[in-house]
Protein backbone atom coordinates (compact mmCIF):
# COMPACT_ATOMS: atom_id res chain seq x y z
CA UNK A 1 0.00 0.00 0.00
CA UNK A 2 1.35 3.40 -0.94
CA UNK A 3 2.11 5.85 1.82
CA UNK A 4 -0.64 8.38 1.45
CA UNK A 5 -2.53 10.48 3.93
CA UNK A 6 -6.14 9.49 4.20
CA UNK A 7 -8.61 11.94 5.52
CA UNK A 8 -11.87 11.49 7.36
CA UNK A 9 -14.04 8.56 6.34
CA UNK A 10 -11.40 6.97 4.12
CA UNK A 11 -9.04 6.69 7.06
CA UNK A 12 -11.77 5.29 9.31
CA UNK A 13 -12.74 2.75 6.66
CA UNK A 14 -9.13 1.64 6.26
CA UNK A 15 -8.64 1.27 10.03
CA UNK A 16 -11.85 -0.76 10.30
CA UNK A 17 -10.69 -3.02 7.48
CA UNK A 18 -7.29 -3.51 9.10
CA UNK A 19 -8.92 -4.41 12.42
CA UNK A 20 -11.17 -6.92 10.69
CA UNK A 21 -8.22 -8.57 8.94
CA UNK A 22 -6.23 -8.69 12.21
CA UNK A 23 -9.19 -10.28 14.00
CA UNK A 24 -9.49 -12.98 11.32
CA UNK A 25 -5.76 -13.75 11.59
CA UNK A 26 -6.03 -14.08 15.37
CA UNK A 27 -8.91 -16.55 15.02
CA UNK A 28 -6.80 -18.67 12.68
CA UNK A 29 -3.85 -18.63 15.09
CA UNK A 30 -5.84 -19.66 18.17
CA UNK A 31 -5.95 -23.39 18.67
CA UNK A 32 -7.30 -25.53 21.41
CA UNK A 33 -5.14 -27.57 23.74
CA UNK A 34 -6.63 -30.78 22.37
CA UNK A 35 -5.64 -29.80 18.82
CA UNK A 36 -2.12 -29.08 20.02
CA UNK A 37 -1.72 -32.57 21.49
CA UNK A 38 -3.20 -34.16 18.37
CA UNK A 39 -0.58 -32.34 16.29
CA UNK A 40 2.17 -33.41 18.69
CA UNK A 41 1.06 -37.05 18.48
CA UNK A 42 1.05 -36.82 14.69
CA UNK A 43 4.65 -35.56 14.74
CA UNK A 44 5.71 -38.27 17.21
CA UNK A 45 4.41 -40.91 14.80
CA UNK A 46 6.73 -39.52 12.10
CA UNK A 47 9.86 -39.92 14.25
CA UNK A 48 12.28 -42.69 13.33
CA UNK A 49 13.12 -44.24 16.68
CA UNK A 50 16.47 -46.02 17.17
CA UNK A 51 16.62 -49.76 17.61
CA UNK A 52 17.76 -51.23 20.92
CA UNK A 53 21.13 -52.03 19.37
CA UNK A 54 21.64 -48.46 18.09
CA UNK A 55 20.55 -47.06 21.43
CA UNK A 56 22.99 -49.29 23.31
CA UNK A 57 25.90 -48.41 21.02
CA UNK A 58 25.35 -44.65 21.18
CA UNK A 59 24.84 -44.74 24.96
CA UNK A 60 28.07 -46.69 25.35
CA UNK A 61 29.93 -44.19 23.15
CA UNK A 62 28.68 -41.30 25.29
CA UNK A 63 29.73 -43.02 28.52
CA UNK A 64 33.20 -43.82 27.10
CA UNK A 65 33.63 -40.23 25.95
CA UNK A 66 32.64 -38.92 29.39
CA UNK A 67 35.13 -41.23 31.12
CA UNK A 68 37.96 -40.23 28.75
CA UNK A 69 37.17 -36.52 29.10
CA UNK A 70 37.02 -36.86 32.91
CA UNK A 71 40.46 -38.51 32.98
CA UNK A 72 41.91 -35.75 30.79
CA UNK A 73 40.44 -32.96 32.93
CA UNK A 74 41.60 -34.70 36.12
CA UNK A 75 45.12 -35.06 34.69
CA UNK A 76 45.29 -31.38 33.74
CA UNK A 77 43.89 -30.34 37.13
CA UNK A 78 46.33 -32.53 39.09
CA UNK A 79 49.28 -31.41 36.95
CA UNK A 80 48.50 -27.72 37.29
CA UNK A 81 47.82 -28.15 41.02
CA UNK A 82 51.20 -29.76 41.55
CA UNK A 83 52.91 -27.14 39.38
CA UNK A 84 51.39 -24.23 41.32
CA UNK A 85 52.10 -25.89 44.66
CA UNK A 86 55.78 -26.29 43.72
CA UNK A 87 55.86 -22.72 42.44
CA UNK A 88 54.45 -21.35 45.71
CA UNK A 89 56.84 -23.41 47.88
CA UNK A 90 59.96 -22.20 46.12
Amino acid sequence: MAKTKLLGKDKERQLAEQKKIAKQKNKKQKRSLIRFFKDVWGEVKKVTWPTKEELFKTTLMVIVFIVIFTVIVYGIDAGLGTLFQNFLQS
